[in-house]
């Protein structure tokens, strides 16, 4: 493939990031004036712990610019994960430890609260580790921009002049839109009272846009008049968010459904002050397995670190990567699905054409760390054991299961059955013994055969005696069909048939391909687990 097929099945290309980064384009028909990069943003309120929310915007837009650099030719781009770490502190996470350290803080910003971990200078600092961590773990290439080190350095300080230069046309937009009470106390500047700390919603006038003189009552009544600059103070979100666009030249910006007000509002700031609205995509919202909004202070939903327990990187990326403007909910049950898919559009990658590659999902988390090549490095690849084969495995091996046991297991179905010759697999064993423990052990329950069933059974056993241990999934398959399909036992279908086997020998009402999980389990295991089922008492 050459770099100008690509650029060409890029531009006409439908997967959705490839739609983002056209916008981009036309932005800059001739590239950005005097070939500097591409800005994308990504922003981080760190009032709570990071979630995966936060960490698909990251991936998100990581996979718009790789799409913009392929559809350009590799135009020079950056990308800033900007946390809003002066914001004030509005209420107390749910989910945080020592929380009365944060209610003895509430309206500070979040970089002047300590630490209720104690690991860290304050509590921002420590969420916005956490999230760079992550970053990190999964390899983006990005520049993490803290709003406390610009507003607190001056280097926000000739953007807030303009903001108090433009104060009363920021007021002019954003006065029509509150209400008639919080338009008496509305200030697009929000002071840090000089005694308590606190970030103040008080009217506020601008003395001298210049040097950032500002004038204002102070929670103690007293009237002060101190410069916006040097940490002083902050900007109210949306005059903020524009601000910021502002003054960093973002060029695109992704946000939730939840900000589409903001960015109608920002947008029009950012004009006001003489820049440019950046591009970008509103996006659903996750939701938890209740069908609510997922909420850091709330800590519903999932964390980063419980996908990683029960998943694995790859399966996270792909679920994210999927249909960005629908609503999709985020909980441990949606895992297994993503780890499978992830590999069926992995291993059918390489042999696609290349518009199909470009839709593939795979193609662009290949690429999320800056690889290249056709079809990018691991295209093609699979496992020979499905996610769902493995947790049916260790869901009759018990609550107690051993990657070891599972390990001489997959000896029957895999050729040098070892983490070390196939660390991918190694993976998926780790976040199936995972998932069984925390979801499914506690969950099985097997019942006993009906009449007919029974019958079947012992066929079954007869059969899987005749074929032997070495046989194949798919003899062992063929002899599972065949006796679902004989009349004689009374299935009205072969699922009828399925589905008494899952519930018999594996305690769930759904299962695998039978077999493949014969041949990985073992025809003598299995012989077992059929004589446990027919000698249970009804």
């Amino acid at each position: 493939m050459t770099e100008q097929a690509l650029i060409e099945a890029a531009r006409v290309s439908k997967a959705w990031p490839f739609q983002e980064a056209q916008k981009l384009l036309k932005r800059y028909p001739q590239g950005k004036p005097n070939g500097a990069p591409v800005l994308f943003e990504t922003g981080y309120g760190p009032s709570g712990l990071p979630h995966i929310g936060t960490f698909q915007e990251v991936l998100r837009t990581t996979l718009v610019r790789r799409a913009y650099e392929a559809l350009t030719g590799g135009a020079p781009t950056r990308l800033v994960a900007f946390s809003d770490d002066m914001d004030g502190l509005r209420k107390v996470p749910e989910n945080i430890p020592n929380a009365e350290v944060l209610g003895a803080n509430l309206g500070k910003p979040l970089s002047r609260i300590p630490d209720p971990f104690g690991t860290h200078e304050s509590f921002a600092h420590h969420n916005n580790a956490m999230l760079r961590d992550f970053l990190d773990r999964f390899g983006f290439d990005y520049e993490f921009v803290s709003a406390s080190d610009r507003y607190n350095s001056g280097a926000f300080d000739a953007a807030l002049t303009r903001v108090l230069e433009c104060n009363q046309g920021i007021l002019d937009i954003m006065l029509p839109t509150l209400r008639e009470e919080r338009r008496k106390t509305y200030s697009p500047v929000l002071p840090v009272s000089p005694t308590s700390g606190v970030v103040l919603q008080v009217p506020v006038k601008v003395i001298d846009a210049a040097t950032g003189m500002i004038r204002f009552t102070d929670e103690d009544g007293s009237v002060v008049e101190q410069s916006v600059f040097g940490g002083k103070a902050k900007l109210q979100w949306k005059v903020d968010w524009a601000m910021r666009w502002y003054a960093l030249g973002v060029d695109y910006e992704m946000c939730g459904k939840d900000l589409t007000d903001s960015v109608i509002q920002s947008g029009k700031i950012v004009q006001v002050l003489g820049g440019r609205k950046p591009e970008g995509l509103i996006y659903e919202l996750f939701l938890d397995e209740n069908g609510e909004k997922i909420s850091k202070s709330k800590g519903n939903g999932l964390t980063i670190e419980q996908w990683l327990t029960y998943g694995t990187e790859e399966s996270l990326g792909f679920y994210l990567f999927r249909e960005p403007k629908s609503a999709k909910q985020l909980h441990a049950g949606v895992i297994p699905k993503a780890v499978d898919e992830y590999w069926q559009f992995r291993g059918n990658l390489a042999d696609q054409a290349l518009d199909k590659q470009l839709g593939n999902p795979v193609w662009h988390l290949l690429r999320a760390n800056g690889e290249s090549g056709s079809a990018g490095k691991g295209a093609g690849d699979t496992v020979p054991v499905t996610f769902s084969l493995l947790l049916n495995l260790v869901g009759v091996l018990g609550a107690d299961a051993t990657a070891e046991q599972v390990w001489s297991y997959l000896g029957n179905y895999v050729a040098d059955a070892t983490p070390e010759a196939h660390p991918e697999l190694g993976e998926m064993v780790r976040a199936a013994l995972a998932t069984n423990r925390d979801f499914i052990a506690p969950t099985l329950q097997r019942r006993a055969p009906h009449a007919n069933e029974a019958e079947a059974l012992k066929v079954l056993d007869v059969e899987l005696e005749k074929a032997g241990p070495e046989a194949t999934a798919e003899t062992l398959q063929n002899i599972v069909y065949e006796i679902g399909k004989n009349e004689t036992f009374g299935f009205e279908t072969l699922r009828d048939w399925f589905k008494a086997l899952y519930e018999t020998l594996l305690g769930s009402s759904q299962g695998p391909r039978m077999g493949s999980f014969i041949a990985l389990y073992g025809v003598p295991e299995t012989r077992k687990l059929i004589a446990e089922a027919l000698s249970a008492p009804i």
